[in-house]
């Protein structure tokens, strides 16, 4: 079966449904989502791990024109935001236009009739005049290289893919990882009375989170006031802007919230050398800044052993530290995070003349953080320096959701074909490696998921505020895109070895 639609989108996560939206509001209704999951939900269907929840507040971690006055609390737990997006996506009507259990096995720009024909794993082809790549960046749990990993005789799992047939009352877990699945899932681990030995490589810096339930009176309230509501996501979005300071490197602000953290540790841990154990030696903002109430009394308690270094072999049920301590454990659990610098579908993307994996072989570039040289009609949400340190990453995908609807628009202009101009591509990148070359993220003394190892570029985040992003979307006016005649002479003075990734040939 072969479908024709104007764009075609993968991934029914937040950016996929994003994107649907935002073709909807310009009236574009020519649109189909392929989501090889069983529902909508992309990371939050995904990630069920005890006490996995969102570390921005519930009420700024949603659509602008879909708030939700019913969340349980500040921060909302990982199911609630799944009913969340089922629940938009099903009264918009996305859902119905929604392809569940179909994965996206490769995508080939086809410059005969300028369209891309995406073929999927049930053996049918989708054409699209446009393709919205909204895969999300934390989709493929990254496995540590471990010797004898693959002797373990226990339940052994990523953090991601929890298996929830596991008893862990009573029982030795091991934990590998630091990160911020392990500090939501190694207290409710003790909570639910399991004695966890944790594999720390690196301390992360964490500060208060404050959380707590919503009563019903604010719940009513938020329901029968919508400006009230309102109110709080404005208060709430000027809150995460603010943290920017802290987290890019800004002396005062990073002191001032270095010293918070430090005072949150020293309040929850009295242990002088667990405390030093704790304590990171890098600056703050570097690595992924952490929000917990329960994990340092967690890790200060007796049902935790802390180790202070990476898990390095396993030997059937003896787990080994590179520094050479030996331990037990019935079950192990990889909270290690995900392949978020090396896009797992980049390599099934071929456009005018090379796979996307190719194009980002050095790191992840764009235009805008959303189109990109090479691959026309193509949009990536989500992708090149659109993530956040400091406020809700929905509030990005928006921004660039509606960047791509209104590029859409200027299609005619281009004889139907949206080529990226290198060299505009080029300047964005050289910009951005200048806005990153003093942040903590580049020169923080750390290694962390933002920064590209191949390259050393700093390709996850958006080094500025939402505020600015949305101002240098606003100022792309179609410039950035190749007119017909140009993109004509630099297509045909360039050899098209076409390369065919599995399934998509």
């Amino acid at each position: 079966m072969t479908t024709r639609v104007e764009v075609a989108i993968i991934g029914a996560g937040f950016a996929g449904i994003g994107m649907a939206l935002a073709l909807q509001r310009d009236g574009r209704d020519s649109f189909v989502l392929l989501e090889r999951g069983g529902s909508v939900g992309g990371t939050w269907r995904d990630n069920t791990y005890p006490g996995v929840a969102c570390d921005v507040p519930s009420h700024l971690y949603g659509f602008a024109e879909h708030p939700h006055p019913d969340w349980s609390g500040v921060y909302a737990p990982g199911a609630e935001i799944h009913r969340y997006l089922v629940d938009v996506a099903d009264r918009t009507g996305v859902s119905a236009r929604t392809r569940l259990h179909t994965a996206m096995t490769g995508a080939v720009w086809q410059p005969e009739t300028a369209t891309w024909r995406v073929a999927t794993g049930d053996g049918d082809t989708v054409i699209a005049d446009a393709l919205a790549l909204a895969c999300g960046r934390l989709t493929e749990p990254l496995i540590p290289e471990i010797t004898g990993l693959e002797t373990f005789p226990g339940p052994l799992f990523h953090s991601a893919r929890w298996d929830h047939t596991v008893d862990v009352a009573g029982r030795r877990i091991g934990v590998v990882g630091t990160g911020a699945s392990a500090v939501q899932l190694v207290p409710e681990l003790v909570r639910r009375g399991a004695h966890v030995t944790l594999f720390q490589r690196t301390p992360a810096w964490i500060v208060p989170r404050g959380e707590r339930e919503y009563s019903a009176a604010e719940r009513r309230r938020f329901a029968r006031h919508p400006e009230a509501l309102a109110d709080l996501r404005a208060d709430l979005y000027t809150e995460g802007e603010e943290r920017f300071a802290s987290r890019s490197g800004d002396a005062v602000a990073a002191d001032t919230a270095r010293q918070a953290a430090l005072d949150h540790l020293h309040s929850q841990v009295t242990d002088p050398a667990l405390q030093a154990a704790l304590t990171p030696d890098y600056a703050f903002g570097c690595k992924r800044v952490l929000l917990s109430d329960a994990f340092y009394p967690a890790v200060a308690s007796d049902a935790v052993t802390l180790v202070t270094a990476a898990l390095q072999a396993v030997d059937g049920g003896t787990l080994t530290a590179a520094d050479g301590s030996r331990h037990h454990a019935d079950a192990l659990v990889l909270a290690t995070g995900f392949a978020s610098a090396r896009q797992p579908y980049a390599d099934l993307v071929v456009g005018e003349d090379r796979t996307l994996a190719d194009h980002w072989s050095a790191g992840m570039t764009s235009y805008a953080s959303t189109v990109v040289a090479g691959f026309p009609n193509l949009f990536v949400l989500n992708g090149p320096n659109a993530s956040l340190g400091h406020n809700s990453s929905v509030l990005m995908l928006e921004a660039q959701a509606a960047y791509a609807v209104r590029t859409l628009a200027r299609r005619d202009r281009y004889a139907g074909v949206l080529r990226v101009d290198p060299a505009a591509e080029a300047a964005y990148t050289a910009e951005i490696d200048r806005a990153a070359a003093s942040t903590p993220w580049i020169a923080g003394g750390c290694r962390n998921w933002y920064v590209d190892p191949r390259s050393g570029r700093l390709t996850l985040l958006w080094p500025g505020t939402v505020d600015a992003f949305r101002e240098r979307l606003a100022r792309a006016d179609g410039s950035e895109f190749l007119n017909p005649a140009s993109a004509s002479a630099t297509t045909a003075s360039t050899p098209h070895s076409r390369p065919s990734p599995g399934g998509a040939s």
